[in-house]
């Protein structure tokens, strides 16, 4: 096992001195964790990489389309920030291969489901898996970060963009072709996360940090010096700027295939093809932003991912197919990097609640992006397609409420 030593400054307080110890960041976990989130969100994307199987099959409306794509990521959001509260009170080691077993039932329910409820009962059971699985492997990641909380979340990440990218392009070839029933050779990938979360899991137990309601974490709480009506303003602020990057995710992820094929007449497997693409740049921009937010700071970082995307989102609704690819891979890279920066600027405003946080970050995301992609199918419905991609184009500028997140860093040289 791989470590790396980095020495962490001292942290000043008021006229008192916290002597941080020097810390090491694993490589070997940190790598474990980014591969299970590979594994983990590759199949969570073959439930919306199914979408226009599942709608020819059982003859679904977008607003079925959308019911479940709201199943999953309610389960995955209103059980995250629970699971992360109760974890950072009790850690819970092997919670993470459990997790992954609820991922495995819930695809295996998804290859023999013949009824519109089962369909959201199995989509609903991988987002249990989600919730349990992301608030504690967030926290083992940043205990194996040495530091580097940003890098170490980025590397976490792009796991999940990665394995998020790879579903849909092996439903295309796997899924579309051989039928639904084919899901279920997928428990095989959650076979081998369940293993690899058990090694971690060991790594995790006799490592885990005590309980931080006191000391270091009350100094760096003292070291921001925000009171708590700005800490709260500051969470408003990241909440809202997560409404615009994962409503106007979900309006591609969810989406995006069917708009290919309806405005530019692609077949199913090339228009999966343009979804793979496009989250590939989601997974590249994703392992970006945390190593920048380190240097250069968070604040910045979210600044630019999310109000930089807007002028590419804007043209997107007008574009040819060409610069459709172009546009949506732009916007993949700008808009993703911006998540890493909020958990870690998060967990910076509220120091000690690792796993709340986590939970409640991941919580929104998943969430928001299920309350979107009910939303948009409703409007697809009622409109078109089409229409769906002029409104959400104007979602990027709410990231100009960055302006109003404080400065942690200017704050922490000044303290």
């Amino acid at each position: 096992m791989s470590e790396n030593t980095i020495r962490t400054p001292q942290a000043t307080v008021g006229t008192a001195t916290l002597a941080r110890p020097v810390e090491t960041t694993t490589f070997a976990i940190l790598l474990s964790l980014s591969f299970c989130h590979l594994l983990n969100d590759l199949n969570q994307s073959l439930v919306p990489a199914i979408y226009p199987i599942l709608k020819d099959s059982y003859h679904l409306d977008f607003a079925q389309i959308g019911l479940i794509t709201l199943a999953f990521q309610l389960t995955a959001s209103m059980l995250q920030p629970v699971v992360g509260m109760v974890t950072d009170r009790h850690p819970m080691p092997y919670s993470l291969p459990v997790a992954m077993g609820f991922t495995l039932c819930g695809l295996l329910l998804l290859s023999i489901a013949s009824s519109f409820p089962v369909i959201l009962s199995a989509a609903a059971l991988v987002g249990v898996g989600s919730s349990v699985f992301h608030p504690e492997a967030s926290r083992v990641a940043r205990l194996a970060s040495g530091g580097r909380h940003g890098f170490a979340q980025s590397l976490f990440q792009v796991g999940g963009s990665s394995g998020s990218a790879v579903g849909p392009l092996l439903a295309a070839f796997i899924v579309v072709p051989r039928g639904q029933g084919s899901i279920a050779w997928f428990s095989g990938v959650a076979l081998v996360a369940i293993l690899m979360l058990s090694n971690v899991s060991l790594w995790y137990r006799s490592r885990r940090a005590p309980s931080r309601r006191g000391g270091l974490a009350h100094g760096i709480e003292a070291m921001h010096a925000l009171s708590r009506t700005k800490v709260l303003g500051a969470v408003a602020v990241l909440v809202a700027l997560l409404f615009s990057k994962n409503v106007y995710t979900a309006s591609l992820s969810s989406y995006y295939t069917f708009y290919l094929i309806h405005k530019f007449g692609l077949s199913v497997p090339s228009a999966q093809v343009h979804l793979f693409v496009f989250l590939g740049a989601v997974a590249l921009g994703t392992f970006v932003g945390g190593p920048i937010g380190d240097r250069i700071g968070r604040k910045k970082v979210i600044w630019f991912s999310i109000v930089g995307a807007a002028p590419f989102a804007l043209m997107l609704p007008y574009a040819s197919l060409f610069w459709t690819g172009i546009l949506t891979v732009l916007i993949g890279l700008i808009i993703a990097s911006a998540f890493s920066a909020i958990l870690v600027y998060a967990q910076d405003l509220l120091p000690g609640r690792v796993g709340m946080v986590a939970g409640m970050f991941f919580g929104f995301s998943f969430g928001l992006g299920g309350l979107g992609a009910a939303a948009l199918g409703e409007l697809a419905d009622w409109t078109s397609i089409d229409t769906v991609y002029r409104v959400c184009s104007f979602l990027p500028l709410i990231g100009l409420l960055a302006a109003l997140l404080p400065d942690l860093h200017r704050r922490e040289r000044t303290a």
